[in-house]
């Protein structure tokens, strides 16, 4: 085989790669308009912090927090301690508070 073909063989699964990846990929802020949604809205969020991987949220009122729908947006975890909620989220921990913090 000539080295033309695997060139070209090449450029074609890296082009399938870059799609499949793209395609992936959630949209950051759609996701943070939902999670800020299922704590109660932006007017609930009292405070917020990180820790390594988990995202701790200070609630006015904890009963509007839809700890289920926070799971389904991908978190690895749900803790509710009193008006906070300690939500493992991974690497997007920093990100998650960096955009809700400013959106107050």
């Amino acid at each position: 085989m000539q080295p033309i073909y695997y060139i070209i063989i090449f450029s074609v699964l890296l082009i399938i790669a870059l799609a499949i990846v793209r395609g992936n990929k959630k949209d950051f802020n759609l996701e943070i308009n939902k999670l800020v949604d299922l704590l109660g809205g932006r007017d609930n969020i009292l405070e917020t912090e990180v820790e390594m991987s988990r995202f701790k949220v200070t609630l006015k009122d904890i009963n509007l927090a839809n700890k289920e729908g926070i799971m389904k947006l991908g978190a690895k975890g749900v803790v509710e301690i009193d008006n906070q909620l300690k939500i493992i989220f991974g690497k997007d921990a920093k990100k998650l508070k960096k955009y809700i913090d400013e959106l107050k």
